[in-house]
């Protein structure tokens, strides 16, 4: 049995609602919204090219004046963690519902007449997407006149 798990979620998609952001009774936000990702595949039976669009719930939380840019259409990077909960609905059922809880939400344009291109982003943690999560040193540039690959990288460096 492995000693490490991984809960690791990654959408790229279009906004399927306006996101609405509430409070909670402490004052800390909570926005909601949901996310399309479609994807593409042909028929064997028909030669047909088809389409599904799956649906994800995505909750962000600690990130207020979001629902303005997050609206109906745009295109978003969602990056976070799967969470499955469960209630009572209104008749004494138990319920689950399975949902995106969002590390990271970058606006990355898209429909809605928005232009594209830099949009921003949002996180609980302000941080760039570009930026390396671990403190592993980088390798040292190739020495000049030698090799590009020939960056004095050994068999340990390598992380697997």
């Amino acid at each position: 049995m492995a000693s490490r798990s991984v809960n690791k979620v990654i959408l790229v998609g279009n906004l399927g609602r306006d996101a609405e952001t509430k409070f909670t009774p402490s004052g800390v936000s909570m926005t909601r919204f949901s996310v399309a990702t479609a994807r593409r595949y042909k028929d064997q039976a028909t030669g047909e090219w088809k389409e599904d669009t799956d649906w994800s719930n995505v909750v962000l939380w600690r990130a207020e004046n979001l629902a303005p840019y997050l609206t109906k259409g745009k295109q978003v990077y969602v990056e976070g963690r799967l969470q499955t909960r469960s209630y009572e609905d209104k008749d004494g059922q138990k319920r689950y519902s399975t949902e995106v809880v969002a590390d990271d939400v970058i606006l990355l344009g898209g429909r809605g007449g928005d232009s594209g291109g830099d949009s921003g982003g949002f996180s609980q943690e302000p941080r760039m997407m570009s930026s390396p999560r671990s403190s592993a040193p980088r390798s040292a540039p190739a020495p000049s006149g030698g090799s590009p690959f020939d960056a004095g990288i050994s068999d340990d460096d390598v992380p697997f």
